[in-house]
């Protein structure tokens, strides 16, 4: 009688309540910081490799952000991996299935169901007692249309409706997502693979330095001009150079089979590595205030989807604690001779109206509104979370392009010095007025230098496809 009060109870306040059996669709008001960093949000990088980066504040994502590399050959792979890619492909055969299974759900909770059926019986029954045989032998035919309908008293079926609809939103949402970093790991795989390979090459030449310091220093070792622990020294980079190379390789070949394989290609189609020198740094870098970030970003609308979703399935459990009513009729013709179907005297109808009422489940029913609302609430957690994770990103991502400019800009000058100095070695060798050798450690310190200008000019091309990816994109808002 206790749950019998409290279910009457409910009802009561929800009626007074207008009818609000689940709490609120949208999750609370997310915070709004002033801007990403500790710092505010610089108009642009440091100046390097002749280009300083515009952050435009309050400028709207690019959806097809990866043109602005400039480069025909990378807009022909990311093209290609959104076509082929069977990890796409896979995520929008899962969008097709979950808007299925929302139109079955709409068909299921809110019309009547119409069904059609056909029924031949042979029976052996007791007959009558003390009169006629004492069993009888009778077909039955019978066909009939069944129509039935539960009525939504209580919001259940709208409440599964808006789960479902708001399901599809989600997967939606996370399709976009996919799409987006399918496109940026592209970007960054063929980047990435490229520096590698000019690594490769750079390091190989190191190789063959360090290889042609050990014969000078062997040679001058024989002839007493050098000591031993110099040959030693010599053989010791040397082989610390050629232990590098290896491994090296083995990276810059893994980086060309993962993109491969972002491609829809088997690892050994892997395209060929395009020259870093052909990727131009996007001069231009699109930075949205914050409010309209969580309108863009697939993550963050994916999980306002899910408090959605959450917020409907406790509007369901909610209404399974009150009555149910549903009608059913049925309507056909049943005879014991098939001939006399349809006719007149073979109709048969019937009609039927339920209410029912749970009273005892074992507490089933409450544990599962329970369960509802505590999913409730970690999905609006999660919505926060998600949202503080969408600004971090794009903080990170917008200090390592600031940090990644002051690096090149380092990393130039150390190669742009090298180089002079390798070519001033070189002219004075061969105008006679240095050795060889002095020519050769000059050419080791640029190629050194090299490797690090590489690397930075590849971070920097990698961070700013990140912040492109850590902006969302605006068709990507339902």
């Amino acid at each position: 009688m206790r749950r019998i009060a409290h279910v009457a109870a409910m009802g009561v306040v929800v009626v007074l309540a207008g009818c609000s059996f689940a709490p609120a669709a949208k999750p609370p008001k997310a915070p709004e910081p002033e801007h990403y960093v500790v710092a505010p949000t610089p108009s642009a990088s440091a100046e390097a490799g002749g280009v300083a980066q515009r952050f435009s504040l309050g400028q709207r994502a690019v959806p097809e952000w990866w043109k602005a590399y400039g480069s025909a050959k990378l807009d022909a792979l990311v093209d290609e991996g959104l076509q082929r890619s069977p990890s796409l492909e896979a995520a929008r055969h899962t969008l097709e299935s979950v808007r299925q299974q929302y139109r079955a759900v709409v068909g299921d909770a809110l019309w009547p169901s119409l069904d059609a059926g056909g029924q031949v019986t042979r029976e052996r029954a007791l007959g009558l007692p003390n009169l006629g045989k004492p069993t009888n032998i009778y077909n039955v035919y019978a066909g009939q249309l069944q129509l039935s309908y539960d009525f939504d008293l209580f919001g259940v079926s709208r409440n599964q409706v808006k789960q479902a609809a708001a399901q599809v939103d989600a997967q939606s949402y996370q399709f976009d997502a996919a799409r987006r970093a399918l496109a940026a790991n592209i970007v960054i795989s063929a980047v990435t693979a490229s520096a590698l390979a000019e690594q490769v090459e750079a390091t190989e030449r190191l190789a063959a330095l360090a290889r042609e310091q050990v014969e000078l220093t062997g040679k001058a070792y024989r002839l007493g001009a050098a000591a031993n622990e110099d040959l030693l020294a010599a053989q010791r980079n040397a082989a610390t150079i050629e232990a590098s190379l290896p491994g090296l390789r083995a990276q810059a070949l893994r980086e060309r089979h993962a993109l491969a394989v972002l491609l829809g290609r088997t690892p050994d189609q892997a395209p060929e590595v395009l020259p870093l020198a052909e990727l131009k740094l996007p001069a231009d870098v699109p930075v949205s205030v914050p409010s309209e970030l969580l309108q863009q970003r697939p993550d963050v609308l994916a999980a306002e989807a899910t408090v959605r979703a959450a917020s409907a399935e406790v509007g369901v459990a909610t209404g399974n604690l009150f009555p149910q009513l549903s009608l059913s009729a049925s309507f056909g013709s049943a005879a014991f001779d098939r001939s006399k179907l349809f006719t007149g005297a073979s109709t048969i109808w019937g009609a039927t109206a339920s209410l029912t009422q749970p009273l005892f489940h074992g507490g089933a029913l409450w544990a599962q509104r329970k369960a509802a609302i505590a999913s409730y609430d970690a999905s609006l957690a999660q919505y926060r979370q998600t949202v503080l994770g969408a600004f971090q990103n794009v903080a990170d991502a917008l200090t390592a392009l600031e940090q990644d400019a002051l690096a090149l800009q380092a990393a130039q000058n150390g190669a742009n010095a090298a180089k002079q100095s390798f070519d001033d070695a070189r002219n004075r060798y061969r105008l006679g007025a240095t050795s060889y050798p002095l020519t050769l450690a000059g050419e080791q310190r640029w190629q050194n230098a090299r490797v690090q200008q590489i690397q930075a000019t590849a971070q920097r091309l990698v961070d700013t496809a990140a912040l492109f990816q850590a902006m969302g994109e605006p068709s990507a808002a339902k």
